[in-house]
């Protein structure tokens, strides 16, 4: 008995692997679609609110502002003293964040694969990586009890030892900047270094046993084996970070902001949400973000595209 076509190329793709493989595991697709709405709700429907960077809003007539006013908000905060010195004390932060906190986590890495003891090394792992479990505001509660000019252990040692004047750390505009790239160090080193730990981990054997019959030492292993073998995390990191470099803890620095330290401790996010939120300036609070954002992006693809050249590793 012959088949009509249409029926048999129904049959056939009743029997394709792909819906073979819907039907098999449709549960874990359904499971995959709770993140997606998530993604697509809380990260890509809040970049239709870009529109209020080229709109005038005015409160209770509609979300997306009133009437288009172009590019008058950028030429209003490129001419905003304010903007700049945020935008100043937002790359010293992350220059700095990023020439400490970088290459810190790594050293850590390597240092931590060196050891034999292996219960020692969890104990240390696990030790490094809790901070990253704490609360900011309990990590600046903590900072604040600590550095406090009357009761602070850093200053009754400098009193009691050295004989000094009690000092307002976390008040102090030079101090602003060290506090909080430390603070970063304590919290996150630990945490980032699970992630070249990993990549360590993955390094094929052989070329450690290669590196012992050629007589290369401890170090010798480090710097052929370990660190190139290791170089494609490194520089997916860096592009991340460099990414990121407009972006920093906004929570952390809006706690430790003061009077007192606000010439430094200004960035763009505290910017925005003083004049977005506080002040309902939303318009020229979004164009700020969105020039914020567009920074970003370009810093990625250079940093990708630049990465891509020297190393032949990239994130696209």
């Amino acid at each position: 008995m012959s088949v009509r076509p249409g029926v048999e190329t129904a049959v056939a793709t009743s029997h394709s692997p792909r819906l073979r493989h819907f039907r098999r595991y449709w549960q874990l697709y359904v499971m995959m679609l709770i993140p997606l709405i998530l993604l697509l709700l809380f990260k890509y429907a809040p970049l239709f609110g870009n529109i209020l960077a080229f709109r005038r809003f005015r409160p209770g007539m509609g979300p997306f502002g009133t009437d288009w006013v172009g590019f008058a908000y950028f030429e209003r905060f490129l001419s905003d003293p304010a903007f700049w010195r945020a935008f100043n004390n937002t790359l010293v932060l992350s220059f700095g964040n990023i020439l400490i906190n970088f290459p810190i986590p790594i050293i850590f890495a390597l240092m931590l694969s060196e050891v034999r003891n292996v219960k020692f090394r969890k104990l240390v792992q696990t030790i490094s990586y809790m901070p990253r479990f704490i609360s900011t505001v309990v990590v600046i509660a903590i900072l604040s009890e600590i550095l406090s000019p009357s009761s602070g252990l850093i200053n009754r040692f400098l009193v009691d030892v050295f004989g000094m004047s009690p000092i307002y750390f976390m008040n102090e505009q030079q101090y602003f900047r060290p506090i909080y790239i430390l603070s970063e160090t304590w919290q996150f080193t630990g945490w980032t270094a699970i992630i070249y730990l990993a990549a360590i981990t993955g390094i094929n054997r052989e070329l450690f046993e290669a590196a012992d019959i050629d007589g290369a030492g401890r170090f010798q292993k480090i710097r052929y084996v370990t660190i190139p073998s290791i170089m494609s995390t490194i520089m997916v990191m860096l592009i991340l970070n460099v990414g990121s470099l407009l972006s920093l803890g906004f929570e952390k620095v809006l706690l430790m902001y003061t009077p007192s330290n606000a010439m430094v401790s200004d960035i763009i996010d505290t910017l925005v949400y003083r004049t977005g939120l506080m002040n309902q300036n939303y318009s020229y609070a979004t164009a700020i973000g969105l020039f914020s954002g567009v920074v970003g992006v370009i810093l990625v693809s250079g940093t990708n595209w630049f990465s891509k050249k020297v190393s032949g590793e990239s994130i696209y």
